[in-house]
C-alpha cells in the first residue's frame, strides 16, 4: 500500500508527527517494532515518574509526624511499586493506540528499514517481510542506553535504565555510574526505598549540564539523604564473578578504590538508534552518531526527515514532539496543505526537567554560559526557605535563580531546584519566547502564596528590589 507519509518509530516524536500529518490531510502509516509510545512512554519518561511518585509517597509517610500525622509501621512493597509503574505505562501506550485509530493512522508492527527513496521494508516478529511505500518518510527511531566498553551491561548485575525499572527484587546496594537525569532520578527512587546508593560521576560535579549552583544544591541534598557521591571519578572495570559486583573506581589523583554492591546501573547517557535502518545504503548523511538534518528536519535525501534522539537536537521528549510536528508541517507546506513554513526550533529556549527530589528545571543560559557569551549579567536568587507556600508544604529546599542581561534586561536564563519546579519552568520559557524583560516579570502580579512567586522574587533580587529576603 502507498502512503503520503510513513513515520518510522512511534515515540514522543514519531506519534505526534503522524497525527499532525494526518490532521493536514495525508494518508499516514507508523511503523513500530515493539510498543506504541516508544521508549519514553514505555521505559522512560512516564514509568520512571510513577516510580518516583511511589518513592515520594513512601518518604511522606515515613515523615508524616512532621505534618502532625501519626502513621506507624509504614512499609513499601517493591514488587507492587514496579507493578504500578508498568500499569501506568501500559495505560499510556493504549492511549497512543486510541490516538492512532482516532486519526486514521495505519499501525504496522515490525522492524523498519529504508530500502530506497519512498520505500521501507518491514520485518514482522515472525520474520515475514513487506515493502511499504510513501512519498515522504520521517525517521524517529530514538535512542537507547549508552554502553561503555569497560562497563558492559549483562542485564543482571550491570544494568541499564530499562532493567532498573523492573528488577525482580530490590537490591540492598547500588552503584550508579553517571549523574545526568537518569542517574539522579534512580538514585532518589532506590535510596528512598532503602537501597544504599553510590553515584560515580566522571565530571567535577553531578548534573553537569545544569548551572553550578544547582549542582551544588542537589549534591548537598543528596548527601543529606545518605547518598554517597564521587565526582572526578571513573569506573575502570567491573567484576561480576562473585555474589555481587566489584567496581574498580579511579579517582582524580590517580588512586583507585574498589566499591562493592549488588547492582551497577550504567546511566551514562543515550546513543541514537541509527544502525541497520538503511542510512548508508541510501546516502543519508550522519555525523557524530546522529542523522544530519536542516532546520526543518530534512536529511540529505529529499523526502526523508529525521527527528528526536536520532537527530542532533537535545535528547528530550518535548524536543522530539515539536521536531515531529515541524517535519509534518514542512511536508504539508511542500504539498500545499499547510500555508506557511513551520517556525524553526530555538534550541536555546528548550526547558530541561529532572524529576529527582528535589526537582530541577532550567532554560536558557547558565550564569557561566551567559558570561562566556559576552553578556554583563544581573543574577538574582530566591531561596524557597523564604516562601510561605514552601514552608506550609514542608518543602523549603532549593531556590530559583534568574540571569538577566544588565544592559537591556533580556531574560537570559532561569534555573530552579525544589518541589514541583518542573511545573513552574514554563513561565520562564514563555517569557523568553515573548522576549519579556525583567521589568515585565517584576510588574506581572504573581499569586500568593505560591512557589511561582519565587521567579518574581528572584528577579527583584537581581535588581536590588527584593521584598521577602
Amino acid at each position: 500500500m502507498a502512503y503520503d507519509v510513513i513515520v518510522l518509530g512511534s515515540g514522543p516524536g514519531g506519534y505526534p508527527a503522524a497525527i499532525r500529518a494526518s490532521q493536514l490531510g495525508f494518508k499516514v502509516a507508523i511503523i513500530e517494532k515493539e510498543s506504541l509510545g516508544g521508549v519514553c512512554l514505555n521505559w522512560g519518561c512516564i514509568p520512571t515518574k510513577a516510580l518516583i511518585k511511589s518513592a515520594q509517597v513512601y518518604e511522606y509517610m515515613k515523615h508524616s509526624a512532621n505534618y502532625g500525622i501519626n502513621a506507624t509501621g509504614v512499609q513499601h512493597d517493591f514488587g507492587a511499586v514496579v507493578k504500578r509503574s508498568r500499569s501506568v505505562a501500559d495505560k499510556m501506550s493504549k492511549g497512543v493506540q486510541f490516538l492512532m485509530k482516532k486519526n486514521k493512522i495505519d499501525v504496522i508492527m515490525g522492524y523498519g528499514k529504508v530500502k530506497a527513496k519512498g520505500q521501507i521494508e518491514v520485518t514482522a516478529a515472525d520474520g515475514a517481510k513487506q515493502i511499504v511505500e510513501a512519498k515522504n518518510i520521517i525517521i524517529a527511531t530514538g535512542g537507547r542506553s549508552r554502553e561503555l566498553p569497560n562497563l558492559k551491561q549483562d542485564g543482571a548485575k550491570v544494568i541499564g535504565y530499562r532493567e532498573a525499572m523492573v528488577l525482580p527484587n530490590q537490591p540492598k546496594s547500588m552503584i550508579i555510574v553517571g549523574s545526568g537525569a537518569i542517574g539522579v532520578e534512580f538514585a532518589y527512587v532506590y535510596n528512598s526505598m532503602g537501597t544504599k546508593v553510590t553515584i560515580v560521576e566522571f565530571l567535577p560535579r553531578i548534573v553537569p549540564v545544569e548551572d553550578e549552583d544547582i549542582s551544588k544544591e542537589l549534591e548537598k541534598q543528596y548527601k543529606k539523604m545518605g547518598i554517597d557521591i564521587m565526582t572526578n571519578a571513573s569506573v575502570e572495570s567491573v567484576d561480576t564473578t562473585g555474589a555481587g559486583v566489584k567496581a574498580l573506581v579511579k579517582k582524580q589523583d590517580g588512586s583507585t578504590v574498589v566499591l562493592e554492591a549488588d547492582i551497577v546501573l550504567s546511566a551514562v547517557g543515550v546513543v541514537a538508534n541509527i544502525e541497520n535502518i538503511g542510512l548508508e545504503e541510501n546516502g543519508i548523511k550522519t555525523e557524530k552518531g546522529r542523522i544530519v538534518v536542516d532546520k526543518y528536519g530534512q536529511t540529505s535525501v529529499a523526502g526523508i526527515y529525521a527527528i528526536g534522539d536520532c537527530s542532533p537536537g537535545q535528547a528530550l521528549a518535548h524536543v522530539a514532539a515539536k521536531e515531529g510536528i515541524n517535519a509534518a508541517e514542512h511536508i504539508g507546506y511542500n504539498e500545499k496543505k499547510f500555508h506557511h513554513l513551520p517556525e524553526a526550533m530555538d534550541y536555546n529556549n528548550i526547558p530541561g526537567c529532572t524529576y529527582c527530589i528535589p526537582e530541577i528545571a532550567s532554560v536558557g543560559y547558565t550564569e557561566k554560559q551567559a558570561k562566556e557569551a559576552g553578556y554583563e549579567v544581573k543574577v538574582g536568587k530566591f531561596p524557597f526557605m523564604a516562601s510561605g507556600k514552601a514552608s506550609a508544604a514542608g518543602a523549603t529546599e532549593g531556590f530559583v535563580k534568574v540571569i538577566y542581561d544588565a544592559k537591556y534586561g533580556e531574560f537570559l536564563g532561569c534555573h530552579m531546584i525544589g518541589t514541583n519546579v518542573t511545573e513552574m519552568i514554563a513561565e520562564a520559557v514563555v517569557a523568553r519566547k515573548l522576549e519579556t524583560t525583567a521589568h515585565e516579570i517584576l510588574n506581572a502580579v504573581h499569586p500568593h502564596p505560591t512557589m511561582s512567586e519565587g521567579l518574581k522574587e528572584a528577579t527583584a533580587a537581581a535588581y536590588g528590589e527584593a521584598i521577602d529576603i
